[in-house]
């Protein structure tokens, strides 16, 4: 039941934009169960936002071991290596 109401708040800052205040809550929503791949997934998406891309993929690994078929997982770590390469590009311009 918390665990519910703690994604559910994680979803209503995802919404607002609030991706800092989204990730410590489905940080703690992992607390309590490491099994739901949803709030890796959504998770991942705020890392992403927030332009942590190694973060974004590691939750997406995690995910991809559980559920090998995981569309949203995959999605999300192609973006995350993007995002990498791009900065590994820009590091290397300056």
């Amino acid at each position: 039941e918390k665990f519910k109401t703690l994604k559910n708040e994680g979803n209503e800052f995802v919404k607002k934009g609030k991706y800092e205040e989204a990730v410590n809550k489905y940080s703690e929503c992992m607390k309590l169960n490491t099994e739901e791949c949803a709030i890796y997934t959504n998770r991942a998406l705020c890392y992403l936002k927030l332009y942590k891309y190694e973060e974004a993929k590691q939750d997406c690994d995690h995910v991809l071991q559980i559920e090998d078929s995981n569309i949203k997982a995959f999605y999300r770590r192609a973006l995350a290596y993007k995002g990498l390469q791009v900065r590994k590009k820009n590091m290397a311009g300056i």
